[in-house]
């Protein structure tokens, strides 16, 4: 890990100091010469860029010397993405014609099939999130965007779509998290660190709903989420940015615990460059909070390294690799709701230290315009050791390789195989020393049967050993259909079977923390689900975009943490369950972009069948609502989010006394607000930005006995050199 570090400072440390400038303008037309207004020009791998005026033009000044490539998007047309442009002390002139087309149907994503597709090609219902957010919204971790996505609730920081997962204590995962496609849960408690990812290196975020196990095996049977990074810039650009805020005093002053300002910050310094064929990203950040609750404090130091190499026009090499050093205070429970920013008196004192690292790798080689062939192998190393009264600790590790193939037989038809095995080992005074192996082979076909109709198909055959637990074997096939009506109306369909073996943590855990103990259980096995969905996206009233869909997910043996007749919690086959609803999605952008929309609500009913009562922490109804407005390089914006009372919880933890006034719960609503100034559009090479979370102060918990965080203003500035 020093090593790791000491590469990047070096990186870091070599900035150019004498670059010389050019500058890049010209003019952005429809297809009738007409001058389109607002359209955005990026220089691709930056945060570059400025909208074109009244008439179309654009300017781009003080642009190093090097090699670039220019984008320029507006909605209603195609995305435009330049020749390689070469700026050498020179005033480069480009006039760009853009072809209209759909809303908003000129994206790819990835994740669907593991390969490039048109959003609107797909069989299933996806969402993508676009690091725009992460700028203007000063979000610390990227899971505190996942809030105001449609059919995506968070717990704390275990997340669910559409209602695939409740709370489970940081054990395991329904959703699928990766980043570049490779997956990111921990060796041995097989949850997601958030703070794993970095948010200054995030293009976008691609979010599929529903089962992907016939792809992506175990773990992704309530969806994926992959996050892509950004491209390399080719020139050397340095990000600096600084952020700081503070948390305002608590609704009821008998809340209030300290006289002292609580605040947070963050720093972080990225550069990146060129050296011959290679390509190097690198950043360092360091996060501090003091946060609004006592014992709850936090300092984390962070680092990201991202590198690309061609061997040749074919053959190329991608190295990624992201860690953090953190020590963090422990607040598990609130004492009562009189002191609920204060911990259980038990627990003051706690903390624990971490230390967590990721690599990946991916090489890949074009054999012809047809077959290409990549291998991804990936290592995911972690340590964490707490000061509770069981001084628990763990050191694990996770290697994985996946071996993929993807033929292209036509444009109409594409066939993507591969196989992949994934080895954990872990070495615990909480989960004891244990080994697990799995193994899975896929396949899946997608093809046009008709001029208008796409049909995918797969199937993924997995193999699993967890310790001295029985062989598991699982097949996973999935069918989807996407037929195209008209060029604004598209309905799809799709039905497959997923699956999850249970993690080392929830199968081995045995260990007594906050006077809660967990015990082991060998005979936990794996869970599977039967998932279908159809739905139709339109424009309605153009440039309206409507998303519709209609789900139904049925869970075999889910496993689902429970108290047993002694108090203690044990993870179970418990559940036979029902998940299903429906959900509406819409945006637009009125006034030539200057104001944008959006709009989502989701309603769940999700039936344990066998006690025929609702699941835990699975709100009914939620609504996400958001209005963006920018003029000139003024932006700004407001965030709404509602969601129902939950109906069940986890009430042994009240009624044994573990968690004084652990049922005080509410319906949700939140509101969150931003305004800033984006310099770029001034020629200026920066962003500023102030924003305020929680603005009404509103009280409410996502987990029993955790308030959630209170009324909080944050400023934040980034600048380019």
């Amino acid at each position: 890990m020093k090593n790791f570090y000491f590469l990047i400072i070096i990186l870091l440390v070599s900035e150019n100091l004498f670059a010389q400038f050019g500058s890049i303008k010209g003019k952005v037309t429809d297809n009738s010469n007409l001058p389109l207004l607002g359209a955005n020009i990026i220089i691709e791998g930056t945060l570059i860029g400025v909208a074109t005026d009244e008439n179309g033009f654009f300017n781009i000044p003080k642009i190093k010397n090097g090699s670039y490539f220019l984008t320029a998007s507006i909605v209603g047309f195609t995305k435009f993405k330049s020749e390689l442009i070469q700026i050498n002390n020179n005033s480069f002139e480009l006039n760009i014609k853009l072809t209209p087309t759909s809303y908003q149907f000129d994206q790819l994503i990835i994740s669907a099939n593991k390969f490039g597709q048109d959003l609107r090609g797909i069989s299933s219902s996806s969402y993508i999130l676009d690091s725009k957010i992460f700028a203007e919204k000063n979000y610390q971790k990227v899971d505190d965007a996942f809030r105001y996505v449609p059919g995506i609730t968070m717990t704390q920081d275990q997340i669910s779509i559409r209602g695939s997962s409740g709370y489970s204590r940081g054990a395991g995962t329904r959703v699928l998290v990766a980043i570049d496609g490779i997956p990111v849960y921990t060796p041995d408690t097989g949850e997601i660190i958030w703070e794993l990812i970095p948010v200054n290196e995030i293009e976008r975020i691609e979010i599929l709903k529903g089962s992907s196990s016939s792809l992506y095996g175990s773990s992704a049977i309530g969806g994926i989420i992959n996050i892509i990074t950004n491209k390399i810039s080719t020139n050397p650009l340095t990000l600096v940015k600084l952020e700081g805020g503070i948390y305002s005093n608590p609704s009821h002053d008998e809340w209030k615990w300290t006289d002292k300002t609580l605040s947070f910050n963050r720093q972080s310094i990225s550069h990146s460059r060129l050296f011959g064929n290679l390509n190097l990203s690198a950043s360092l950040s360091r996060f501090e909070d003091l946060s609004y609750r006592k014992n709850d404090n936090q300092i984390r130091y962070s680092a990201f390294l991202k590198a690309d190499y061609n061997f040749s026009e074919n053959t190329s090499l991608s190295f990624w690799g992201t860690g953090y050093t953190r020590e963090k205070s422990t607040f598990i429970y609130w004492k009562d709701l009189q002191n609920a920013l204060v911990p259980a008196d038990a627990d003051l004192g706690q903390s624990i230290n971490s230390d967590r690292t990721i690599f990946g790798l991916k090489f890949n080689h074009i054999y012809n315009e047809n077959l290409s062939i990549s291998f991804v192998p990936s290592a995911y190393i972690s340590f964490w050791k707490d000061q509770s009264e069981s001084s628990n600790k763990s050191s694990s590790q996770l290697y994985r390789n996946e071996l993929r193939i993807n033929y292209k037989f036509s444009d109409e038809i594409n066939l993507v195989s591969g196989v992949e095995h994934q080895y954990n080992k872990v070495g615990s005074t909480i989960f004891g020393n244990r080994s697990s192996n799995s193994f899975g082979i896929f396949s899946q076909l997608d093809f046009k049967l008709f001029e208008r109709l796409n049909l995918s198909t797969g199937l993924r055959y997995d193999h699993s050993k967890l310790e001295n637990l029985d062989n598991e074997n699982s097949l996973s096939p999935k069918i989807g259909l996407n037929y195209k009506i008209d060029d604004n109306t598209f309905i799809r369909a799709s039905f497959g079977k997923g699956f999850r073996t249970p993690s080392l943590a929830e199968a081995f855990t045995s260990t007594t923390t906050s006077g809660v103990t967990v015990k082991p259980n060998p005979n936990l096995n794996s869970e599977s689900s039967l998932s279908f969905e159809t739905g139709i996206n339109t424009n309605i009233l153009d440039p309206i975009n409507i998303d519709f869909a209609i789900f139904n997910n049925e869970y075999f043996e889910m496993i689902e943490p429970s108290f047993d007749s002694f108090g203690d919690i044990i993870f179970k086959n418990l559940t036979r369950a029902r998940i299903q609803g429906f959900e509406i999605v819409s945006a637009t952008k009125l006034f030539s972009e200057n104001l944008s929309l959006k709009f989502g609500y989701n309603y769940l009913w999700a039936i344990d069948i066998e006690n025929n009562e609702f699941l835990k922490y699975r709100p009914k109804n939620s609504v996400i609502a958001g209005i963006d407005f920018k003029k000139d390089f003024v932006e700004s914006g407001i965030d709404f989010r509602y969601l129902s009372r939950v109906e069940k919880i986890d009430n042994e933890f009240v009624d044994l006394g573990l968690v004084p006034d652990g049922d005080k719960r509410v319906e949700i609503f939140v509101i969150d607000a931003r305004v800033g100034v984006n310099l770029f559009q001034i020629n200026l090479p920066g962003r500023i930005f102030f924003s305020i979370s929680n603005l009404l102060n509103y009280n409410y918990v996502e987990l029993i006995g955790n308030l959630a965080p209170v009324r909080n203003f944050s400023l934040s500035t980034e600048f380019i050199f």
